[in-house]
C-alpha cells in the first residue's frame, strides 16, 4: 500500500469521525398539511404541529393540535422504539404508549387507556425527509372508531421535546 492511500484512508476517517450525526427521518417539527389526496379526514380549519426526536433507541414526542386556538390540546410523551408499553403521562384519554420504528421510515404508536388501543398511528416519512403520512385508526370517547389519513410537511430539522 503507497503512502498517498495510507494518507487519503485516513483522512477519510477523521472525516467521519468529526462530521455531525446524521438526523434521524422522523426528527424534526411536522405540520399538518391540508390537500385533496383521497382519503384525507381532517377539517380545512384543523391546526396540529407535531415534534419528534429519535435519541438511540428513544422516541421524544411533543404535539400541539391548536384547531381550538383558546382550548389547544397539548401532548407529550418518552418512549422507546421497540413497542413495550410506557406511561403516557398527563392525559385524559390515554394513560399508556408504544412505539415501534418498524422499518427506517415508517414508525407505529399505539395510544392506550389500561392496555386498550384508543388510536393506533402508523407514520410514512418520505425517503427525502419532507413529508409524511400518518394514516391510524381512533376509537372516540363515544366509543364509536374511525378511520383517518393526514398528511405533514417538515417545517424544520429542530426538535421541541421536554426532557
Amino acid at each position: 500500500m503507497n503512502m498517498r492511500a495510507i494518507v487519503a484512508g485516513l483522512a477519510v476517517s477523521a472525516a467521519l469521525l468529526t462530521a455531525p450525526a446524521l438526523a434521524h427521518p422522523v426528527d424534526g417539527a411536522w405540520k399538518e398539511q391540508h390537500n385533496n389526496t383521497p382519503g384525507i379526514t381532517t377539517p380545512a380549519n384543523f391546526k396540529l404541529t407535531i415534534w419528534m426526536k429519535v435519541e438511540g433507541d428513544t422516541l421524544h414526542y411533543h404535539s400541539e393540535n391548536t384547531t381550538q386556538p383558546d382550548k389547544p390540546y397539548i401532548s407529550d410523551h418518552v418512549s422507546t422504539l421497540d413497542g413495550k408499553v410506557a406511561p403516557f403521562p398527563n392525559q385524559t384519554r390515554f394513560n399508556e404508549i408504544s412505539t415501534l420504528l418498524t422499518e427506517p421510515y415508517e414508525l407505529q404508536i399505539l395510544k392506550m387507556k389500561d392496555g386498550d388501543v384508543i388510536a393506533g398511528e402508523f407514520w410514512t416519512f418520505s425517503k427525502d425527509g419532507k413529508t409524511a403520512v400518518r394514516r391510524g385508526i381512533g376509537k372516540s370517547p363515544e366509543g364509536k372508531s374511525r378511520a383517518y389519513q393526514e398528511h405533514f410537511v417538515k417545517v424544520t430539522d429542530e426538535p421541541k421535546y421536554k426532557k
